[in-house]
């Protein structure tokens, strides 16, 4: 049986972890924080593949494979006794403009048949949704898309793979290096061995020294994202405006995301990134000016030079996994980024979906 660390208690992480114990792994889990404690708390959970992937063939692919497992990810974890909230609400894109509209216009003839894409008039997304402002000049609806409670979804991974014996250490991993053993990971406490090492540290990775490589080149990306109560009928869509998003829940909480901001590892809300996202909220829905406020969540995403995750083996330590990187997409990659770590502690080769992500793209990893 494997002996498998993973580093990380995020969304991918945890997906990873509940993966592997499924398969009889035996897992410990490092995070000095608590579960979900980092980019996953600040998530609005979007399961948008046609909308992140729109300017990326790779990520349209990846995204689309991984929300394609997502009923039976959740199911499975309901049967494991854990209650998840997820639907598959659909989402409405806004056009505010004309030549947005025409741009949403364009992107619905050139969409497959089978994905449901259509683009809808001004009258038609107006009677769709009342709440959005009238100056909308149309909009593209994509019936595929949804959300999940992504604190609930990672607090739900964890509690069933500690079910099934997964261990946490909540300490900081220092550095990580090649042995006779399998993989040497030096931790605040000291040194400790295991068969196979997965970094899911999301911002942090490049933290992590790594003998004989240089720093991972992921970086941390701040994102503001608002917590609203909604004072009457919510809208049934995920709503897409040209400078933000806004995601119903049936509680009547209304989730408005989010901003991107090279701050490094500075986690605090600001004044600015609020008031954008209020502004945009009511330019794009203006009942939402007398939504409560419930506060504002910060989240540092992992991003990488091209946007795109970076997973695979490492070509300079055996038994070391990359799984992070994962920018705006870690909810939505979970599924099938834990089927890929697994597979790779199992020896299998990596789905050729993949290819675009693998960690040799930037060097000698």
């Amino acid at each position: 049986m494997s002996h498998v660390l993973v580093i990380g208690g995020g969304i991918v992480g945890c997906a990873a972890a509940w993966e592997l114990t499924r398969r009889g792994a035996s897992v410990t889990l490092a995070e000095p924080r608590p579960i979900a404690g980092g980019a996953s708390q600040a998530s609005a959970g979007m399961l948008a593949p046609h909308t992140e992937g729109r300017h990326d063939g790779a990520m349209l692919g990846l995204g689309l494979r991984s929300l394609a497992l997502y009923d039976g990810f959740i199911a499975a974890l309901r049967d494991e006794g854990q209650q998840v909230t997820y639907a598959r609400t659909g989402a409405l894109h806004v056009a505010l403009t004309d030549d947005e509209a025409r741009e949403l216009e364009s992107i619905a003839r050139s969409a497959s048949p089978e994905t449901g894409c259509e683009f809808i008039d001004a009258g038609s997304v107006r009677s769709l949704e009342p709440a959005v402002t009238r100056k909308a000049r149309g909009g593209l609806r994509i019936p595929s898309h949804g959300f999940v409670d992504v604190v609930g979804l990672v607090r739900a991974l964890w509690a069933s793979a500690s079910q099934r014996g997964a261990q946490l250490e909540p300490s900081s991993v220092r550095s990580i290096e090649g042995s006779s053993g399998g993989v040497r990971v030096v931790f605040d406490a000291g040194p400790r061995e295991y068969t196979h090492v997965v970094v899911a540290a999301g911002a942090w990775a490049g933290t992590i020294d790594i003998a004989g490589v240089p720093a991972l080149p992921v970086r941390p990306v701040r994102g503001q994202l608002l917590a609203l109560t909604w004072s009457t009928v919510p809208p049934r869509h995920t709503l897409w405006g040209p400078r933000c998003y806004a995601v119903p829940w049936a509680d009547g909480t209304l989730l408005v995301g989010a901003t991107v901001e090279e701050v490094g590892f500075e986690e605090q809300a600001t004044a600015a990134g609020v008031q954008q996202l209020l502004n945009a909220v009511t330019e794009l829905a203006p009942p939402a000016a007398s939504a409560a406020f419930l506060g504002a969540r910060v989240g540092l995403r992992p991003g990488t030079p091209d946007d795109r995750p970076i997973v695979g083996r490492s070509e300079k330590v055996p038994g070391l996994i990359y799984a992070t990187g994962h920018y705006r997409n870690g909810a939505l990659l979970a599924p099938l980024t834990a089927v890929a770590v697994a597979d790779l502690v199992e020896g299998r080769a990596l789905d050729d979906v993949w290819e675009p992500c693998r960690p040799g793209r930037f060097g000698a990893y």
